[in-house]
C-alpha cells in the first residue's frame, strides 16, 4: 500500500487536489444519502397507494365472487401468472399483494382465499407507478451529478484562489531566502482595511512584516559595517605612516605586522559592505582559466600545486575571479595542511588541502563572518568574501570534506557556448 501511495503523481499532494477530492467525496456521500432517502420514501408511497387500490379491488371482486356474479377480466380464481408466493399465501387463508411482471408489463397482484384452497386474485396496472419510480431514480442520478459538478467547480474555484495566494506567499518567502529583501506579498486583504483578513492574509502580512524588519536590521548592520570600516581607514593610514617612521627592530616589525593586519581587515569589511549592498558591477572579459589560476598561485607566494585536466576560456570578471581563488588558496594554507592542490577541469576549479577539513557548520550552511573553530587564527572573512564574489560572478561555490580527509572547495563557473567549443577543440 505504501509503495502504491509513493507512486502517485506529485500533483496529488497539492492542497487543490486534496480539497477537490474531499469536496467530491462529501458531495457524493451526501447525494447518495439524500437520493436513497427520497427514493425509498417515494417508492414506499407509490407502492402503498397501488397496494391499497389493489386490495380495494380485491374486496370488491370477493363480494362479487361470493354473490355468484360475473368477475371482471382482470380478476379470477388461480389466474395465470400469479406469483407462487402470493398463491401460497392465499392458500393459507390470508390476503396479500405483490408487484410482479405480467407479459413484460409491471403489475400489482392482490390475492385472497377462495373455496377449495384456491386463490382469488386481481391484477392492477402498475406501469404508472413503476414509471414514476424509474423517472425519480433517473432524476436523482442526474440532479446529483449536476449538483456534484457545480459544487466541485465552485469549491475548486474558491480553493484555487486560496492556494494561488499561498503559492504567491511561498514564492515571496523563497525570494527573501535567496536574498531579495525587497520582495513583498502585498496581499489584497491586508492592504484593504475594510475587508476582514483571513488566515492566508494573516500569514502574508506576517511575512511582509518579518521581511521589512529583517531588511531594516540587515541594512542597519551593513551601514554600521561600512561606517566602521570608513572611519577606521583614516586613523589606520596615519598609524601606518607613523609605523614606517619607527626605528628598525623587533618591536617595529610587530607593530607594522599588526597595522597591516588591521588594514587588511578594514579593506575586507569595506568589500563585504559593498557585496551586501549589491552595488558591485561586473567587468566581463574572455579569460583562459588555467593561466589565470597559475597567476593566482604565483601571486600568493605559497607552495600550491596546479593541475590542469582541461582548460577552457570563460567569460568572467578577472579581478573578482582572482580574488575568489586567492582567498581559497590562502584559506587552505592558513587553516588546512599541505599538500594544497588547485585543479582546473573545464569550468570547474577545486582547491584541496589535507588538513582537518571544514567545520560541519561551514559545510552545511556556508561560511559565517568572524566565526572560527578550535582557536584557529584568522578573522573568518576570506571565505565569506569568496562566496560573495562568486555570487556576483553568477558562479557556484561549495565546500565539502572528502572521505579520505582534508577540505575541498569547488568553484563552478558559468560556461558560454564559445568556451564549450574551445574546450571541445582542446
Amino acid at each position: 500500500m505504501r509503495q502504491t501511495l509513493q507512486r502517485l503523481p506529485q500533483w496529488t499532494a497539492t492542497l487543490t487536489w486534496k480539497a477537490a477530492a474531499f469536496i467530491t467525496v462529501m458531495c457524493c456521500g451526501l447525494a447518495a444519502l439524500l437520493g436513497i432517502l427520497v427514493h425509498v420514501s417515494v417508492t414506499d408511497q407509490t407502492v402503498g397507494e397501488a397496494r391499497g387500490r389493489a386490495l380495494d379491488r380485491l374486496t370488491d371482486v370477493t363480494t362479487r365472487y361470493e354473490a355468484g356474479d360475473r368477475l371482471p377480466p382482470d380478476a379470477g380464481v388461480d389466474l395465470p401468472g400469479l406469483p407462487t408466493a402470493l398463491r401460497e399465501l392465499a392458500g393459507d387463508g390470508k390476503r396479500g399483494t405483490m408487484v410482479g411482471d405480467q407479459d413484460g408489463h409491471p403489475t400489482m397482484w392482490a390475492a385472497g382465499p377462495a373455496d377449495g384452497a384456491r386463490a382469488l386474485a386481481v391484477q392492477y396496472d402498475y406501469a404508472q407507478g413503476a414509471h414514476t419510480i424509474d423517472a425519480l431514480a433517473r432524476a436523482i442520478v442526474w440532479s446529483s451529478a449536476l449538483a456534484i459538478g457545480a459544487t466541485l467547480l465552485v469549491g475548486s474555484f474558491a480553493v484555487t484562489r486560496v492556494t494561488r495566494r499561498l503559492h504567491a506567499t511561498a514564492q515571496v518567502a523563497r525570494r527573501i531566502s535567496g536574498g531579495d529583501l525587497d520582495a513583498r506579498v502585498n496581499d489584497a486583504r491586508t492592504q484593504d482595511p475594510t475587508r476582514p483578513p483571513d488566515e492566508v492574509g494573516a500569514v502574508a502580512g506576517a511575512l511582509d512584516t518579518m521581511a521589512s524588519s529583517l531588511q531594516s536590521k540587515l541594512l542597519s548592520e551593513q551601514r554600521f559595517t561600512a561606517d566602521v570600516a570608513h572611519e577606521l581607514r583614516t586613523p589606520l593610514t596615519g598609524l601606518h605612516a607613523a609605523a614606517e617612521l619607527l626605528p628598525p627592530g623587533r618591536p617595529t616589525e610587530l607593530v607594522r605586522d599588526r597595522v597591516a593586519a588591521l588594514r587588511t581587515l578594514t579593506e575586507d569589511l569595506l568589500e563585504i559592505s559593498r557585496l551586501d549592498a549589491r552595488s558591485e558591477r561586473l567587468e566581463l572579459d574572455s579569460e583562459p582559466l588555467a593561466p589565470l589560476a597559475e597567476r593566482v598561485v604565483r601571486a600568493s607566494g605559497t607552495d600550491t600545486e596546479v593541475r590542469v585536466v582541461r582548460d577552457v576560456r570563460v567569460e568572467t570578471d578577472r579581478r573578482r575571479l582572482e580574488r575568489v581563488l586567492g582567498n581559497l588558496v590562502a584559506n587552505a594554507h592558513k587553516h588546512g595542511a599541505g599538500p594544497v592542490v588547485l585543479t582546473v577541469d573545464g569550468p570547474v576549479v577545486t582547491v584541496r588541502d589535507h588538513g582537518r577539513g571544514y567545520p560541519d557548520y561551514l559545510v552545511a550552511h556556508g561560511p559565517q563572518r568572524f566565526r572560527t573553530e578550535g582557536g584557529s587564527k584568522g578573522h573568518g572573512l576570506g571565505l565569506t568574501i569568496a562566496l560573495g564574489q562568486t555570487e556576483v560572478l553568477g558562479a557556484r561555490l561549495t565546500f565539502g570534506n572528502p572521505p579520505e580527509g582534508g577540505a575541498l572547495a569547488t568553484l563552478t563557473l558559468p560556461q558560454s557556448d564559445l568556451s564549450e567549443q574551445l574546450s571541445g577543440a582542446s
